[in-house]
This record gives structure tokens, sequence and C-alpha cells, in this order.
């Protein structure tokens, strides 16, 4: 009962906060302007960038596959593309859900070994995620780092990233936190043979540990690589594209580049940090915020931009994710 209070309480304040940002984001939009800019707009593009967002969730299924072949080598790709598909529907409820929903399916899908056990336990199959993860963060780091060169200081402006600001004992803290868990990794390991939940937890983060492992005993390394390079160009191109949707349609934006694409898929990347479902109104904030500070395009404007950037991706992800849920339910 206590559980379910607190995924109660989780799920209701992260809704909260995505409708007090959006509502901070739309304060005193002119609403008859706002929907005749997004009607002025190339749908065309808006569908192109669609189909990109699609094609990105079949090569991050694809690159899950290439880490979980060294647990069970049965894994189908459809199966994959299946997961990550119901895996955003379940974020848009619930931030982080769709990775424990995801984690879920493959498991109940794979094969069992001798003993009846299923070759990828959801132990190992979130170990895998967390590898899957940390690899994008690493990407989007290496594309911050990237984006600071043409952008200069002005990325760190819309970042906030203000040295005056910041905290000298932030670090201090994260030191600690790190060493508490360490302290507690290293009673439970104690205790794992005298104690039954202690047992039972260690077991839980051997699998993990095992499921990170899988990406040193992947074969196809290169293949993983290159979805990688091919998932982040996708992401690029439907920034592309709702740039495209826009310019000569919208005050501001004739003299966006790709580079300019690029830097906001980048901020577009970072919202989804902020724990809200679906990354709405983070995303949304952030994106105009950009805009406003960098290029001085209006709020109102800039707001155009990122409805018709998040709202078709999140409109793709429920079709893909219903089209998914539909092929599992036939395969029943």
């Amino acid at each position: 009962m206590e559980k379910k209070i607190r995924d109660i309480l989780g799920y209701v304040l992260s809704a909260v906060l995505a409708v007090v940002l959006l509502g901070f984001s739309f304060r005193g939009i002119a609403w008859s302007d706002f929907w005749q800019g997004v009607k002025s707009c190339r749908w065309e593009w808006v569908l192109a960038g669609m189909l990109f967002g699609l094609f990105s969730y079949w090569l991050r299924g694809i690159r899950w596959r290439e880490l979980l072949l060294p647990i069970d080598a049965t894994t189908r790709r459809a199966t994959c593309f299946n997961a990550v598909n119901i895996s955003y529907v379940a974020n848009m409820v619930l931030p982080r859900l769709g990775e424990i929903v995801r984690c879920g399916y493959i498991t109940r899908h794979s094969a069992k070994d001798e003993g009846g056990q299923r070759l990828a336990s959801f132990d190992k199959v979130f170990g895998t995620v967390l590898v899957d993860r940390i690899w994008d963060m690493l990407t989007l780091g290496l594309l911050v780092l990237i984006m600071l060169l043409p952008m200069g200081g002005r990325f760190s402006q819309v970042l906030g990233a203000n040295e005056a600001g910041m905290k000298p004992d932030v670090p201090w803290l994260l030191v600690g936190a790190v060493l508490a868990m360490a302290l507690a990794l290293c009673l439970i390991w104690f205790f794992r043979d005298r104690n039954a939940l202690c047992g039972k937890i260690w077991g839980f983060f051997e699998g993990i540990l095992k499921g990170i492992g899988s990406c040193l005993k992947m074969k196809g390394w290169w293949k993983f690589i290159l979805y990688t390079l091919l998932i982040w160009g996708c992401y690029w191109m439907t920034s592309v594209c709702v740039l495209e949707a826009v310019q000569g349609r919208l005050p501001g934006f004739e003299a966006l580049t790709l580079t300019d694409a690029l830097f906001l898929m980048v901020v577009g990347s970072i919202s989804t940090v902020v724990p809200v479902p679906g990354g709405f109104g983070a995303y949304h904030y952030l994106i105009s915020l950009s805009l406003s500070t960098l290029y001085g395009i209006p709020t109102e404007v800039g707001l155009i931009w990122a409805t018709l950037s998040h709202e078709s991706q999140a409109l793709m992800q429920v079709l893909a994710g219903g089209w998914s849920f539909l092929h599992e339910t036939l395969r029943k």
C-alpha cells in the first residue's frame, strides 16, 4: 500500500511540474495568433520529421538488440522495436516507467533454458538498458562539447551555467552520495549469505552487472556505433524538418542553419532530464528560451516551433506504441 501511495504521489508531482512548466511557457500567449502561425507552416515537412522519428525508434530497437544477443541469441528485432515503442508511451504516463516496461517485455518474450528459467532475466535486461542510457548520455555530452565550439558562450547562457550561481558544496554532496552507495553495497555483499533480503538484493545487482557486461561480449560493436550515429542523425533531421516547415512562414527563422537545428536538437534532448511525463513543458520552455535568448525570436513564435517539434513526435510515439500493442495482441 505504501509503495502504491509513493507511486501515485510521484506521478502527481511530475504531472503538476509538467502543467506548471506548460503554464509558465504559454502565459500571455495570444491563442488566435498562435494557431494562425501553426496553420501557416508546411505540414509536409512536419510529416517528414515524424517519419525520421519513427526510423529512429527502429534503430533504437536493433541497437539495443546487439546488447541483448549475448544474453539471449533468440531475441528478435521486432520484439525490441515493440518494446521501445511501448516504453515511449509508458514514459508519457510516468517518467522512467518506460525502462521498466521494456525490460519486462523483453523478459516475457525471452527463451528459456533447460531449467525453465528465462535467458534474458529482468535484472540482466535492466543492465543492458543502463548501458543503453549511459551510452546516450555520453553521446549527448559529446554533442554539447561540439556545440560549444560554434555557439561559444551563448550555449552556457541558455543552460544557465552561471559560475557565480553554482554552490561550492554540490561536488561534496555528490562525493558523499557515491561513498554512501559504495558503503551500502559493501554491507549488502557482506551479509548476502546471512540475510535473505541482502541475498536477493545482491543477486539482482549481480544480474545487472551481467547485463552491463554483455557490451563486452558484443560481437557487432561496429553496428552499435553505426546505429548510434544513425539514431542521432535522425534526431537532427527531425529538427531540420521542423525548421524547414517554419522558414518563410514564421518571422525570425530565415537565418537559421543546419548547425542551429543541431543546437535546438541538443537543447531538446537535455530537457528529457527533467522528470515530467513525455518531456511536456520542459521541452517547450527550454526551446522557447533558447530561441528568444540566442536568436531574438519572440517567445510566442518560438513556442510554435517547440509545439510542432514536440507534439509531432509525441503523436508518432503514440501511433507507434499503439501499433506495437496491437501487434503484441495479435501475436497472443
